[in-house]
């Protein structure tokens, strides 16, 4: 039947937002209200009339609470089909009354954890009851509507206003989906916390959930859908950003907008002002000084072609200054973690242009996973949270590298972890020179970088290269001599690298032959 009229709900609820309001709408269009525990006692300071739960059963409460509502005269109100002849005898004859409307959302298990619970508070604060109602009123949304958020109170009002006291079947089958969805994440985040609690890392059943933040004109392309999902995760970026101004982003937007902040977070706001200009997921220009106007004209500087509709990510809250600069180009989007009224006032000039608050940066050591679908599966890894540390370096050529050239070789190095492999970044004075990337071999990602240099160069009017006298930092280790012999020409003075190639030897003494300075970091950054 597509109309069920309302003549009972049950009310349980952990987050009581917009309870009283949603109860007093259902008594004033004269729905009966059940309630347990903490409901009940909300809606009777409220006024109202309201029936307790353990009066409906026949069965108090017990065992601290986990036993109330897991009993026949609930489940059976809310499982019996009412157009069954045999579920209605059975109703009859067991006394089980009907539950048309059940509002219920779940003990608050992520906030408890986040809120630093230890185990034993956290076991007690995973429901039983509410997602075992939830799932019978979702199943049986022919005769029962279920909610469970509370944004969906007023569409519930406004539902029955319009259909004289009762629920059409297309709104009972769009809440049983955000029910069931509802109980998935819940149960996902359980099952999580169970697999961090027992140290499986690669538990048998890997589960995700995510909430709809914003569906998505299109994905990569105008033919593909796509949405934006937030996870929950609590780390600054694209999902707790705030847009000041600007369009909605776009998939492409969000995906670089992201590479973008992840990487100049690596960059301490303390120690430096740093921006990164990213373009398709890939740096064209990084750069550190003591101010964001200094950093950007540095970034900008190393490939001001590719730059053009990029994305610009700060480390420090965007200042007048910075904005004034950035806007002489066609820029996408600017994300950092807060930015100053005059800074906003001026790009606000700039109508198409998003700008994006992050509130904070996100934390580069930072534990958490990553995930990439494949066809019929997908694969996860934890986030390539490593940072290195000047102590482990080791130098393994003749030559030994300046303060100057050791600190330009950190910084290539970092940015490197954010370049698609095979990655090479030249850099000199804090800033890149030049970048390749995505290349399949990698001594042709020397040569873009190169030539990106040396077209950086004459952009910029002068006679000489940027690599001249840059070093080179590369995320994985040269597996023959070649790549050495193209930056040497490029007039790279040092070179930084994990090693660990069989060619390793061959590779030190084509450095030491053409007089640069090498050093071994023992660590990957592959980004594919």
């Amino acid at each position: 039947m597509d109309q069920r009229k309302i003549a009972r709900a049950l009310l349980s609820v952990s987050d009581k937002t917009g309870l009283v309001d949603l109860a007093r709408g259902l008594a004033e269009r004269g729905v009966q209200l059940v309630s347990t525990g903490g409901t009940a006692r909300a809606l009777k300071e409220a006024g109202l009339e309201v029936q307790d739960v353990s009066d409906l059963t026949g069965f108090p409460e017990m065992m601290d609470g986990r036993l109330k509502t897991l009993h026949p005269k609930v489940h059976g109100g809310l499982l019996a089909k009412r157009d069954d002849a045999d579920h209605a005898a059975a109703m009859q004859s067991h006394d089980i009354p009907a539950i048309d409307l059940l509002a219920v959302n779940l003990y608050p298990f992520v906030k408890t954890v986040e809120g630093g619970a230890d185990y034993d508070t956290a076991v007690e604060n995973i429901d039983i009851g509410g997602p075992a109602m939830i799932r019978a009123a979702a199943k049986n949304h022919d005769g029962v509507a279920v909610v469970v958020e509370p944004g969906d109170y007023a569409r519930l009002l406004t539902a029955l206003d319009e259909n004289d006291g009762a629920t059409p079947l297309s709104l009972r089958k769009e809440l049983a989906a955000k029910a069931y969805a509802h109980t998935a994440a819940y149960d996902a985040a359980i099952s999580r916390w169970f697999a961090e609690q027992i140290g499986d890392d690669t538990p048998q059943t890997r589960t995700f959930s995510g909430q709809l933040s914003s569906a998505l004109r299109y994905g990569e392309n105008p033919h593909q859908d796509a949405a934006f999902y937030k996870t929950g995760e609590k780390r600054f970026g694209v999902a707790s950003a705030e847009l000041v101004q600007g369009k909605a982003l776009s998939y492409n937007n969000l995906n670089d907008t992201d590479a973008a902040y992840e990487l100049v977070a690596e960059f301490d706001p303390e120690k430096a002002a740093a921006i990164a200009i990213i373009k398709h997921a890939n740096p064209c220009g990084v750069a550190q000084a003591a101010t964001l106007h200094e950093a950007y004209e540095k970034a900008l500087a190393c490939d001001s072609v590719s730059a053009f509709g990029g994305i610009v990510a700060a480390n420090r809250p965007l200042d007048a200054d910075a904005a004034e600069e950035i806007v002489k180009i066609f820029t996408e989007v600017i994300i950092a973690p807060d930015a100053s009224d005059e800074a906003k006032e001026i790009i606000s000039q700039k109508k198409n242009l998003r700008l994006l608050l992050a509130g904070g940066l996100p934390d580069p050591g930072e534990a958490g996973l990553t995930f990439r679908s494949l066809a019929g599966g997908f694969l996860v890894q934890g986030r390539d949270n490593r940072t290195l540390d000047p102590s482990n370096l080791k130098v393994v050529t003749k030559a030994q590298p300046s303060e100057v050239q050791l600190a330009d070789m950190i910084f290539a190095f970092t940015v490197a972890k954010h370049v698609k492999s095979n990655a090479i970044v030249y850099a000199k004075d804090g800033a890149t020179v030049g970048i390749g990337a995505g290349q399949m071999s990698r001594v042709d990602s020397t040569r873009v970088a190169f030539r990106k240099g040396q077209a950086a160069a004459e952009a910029l009017g002068l006679k000489e290269g940027l690599t001249e006298g840059a070093v080179v930092a590369s995320d994985a280790f040269f597996p023959f001599a070649d790549g050495i012999e193209v930056l040497a020409e490029a007039g790279a003075t040092a070179v930084i690298q994990p090693g660990g190639s069989m060619r390793d030897d061959e590779v030190i003494k084509a450095a030491d032959r053409l007089g640069l300075a090498m050093v071994f970091t023992g660590l990957r950054h592959f980004r594919h």
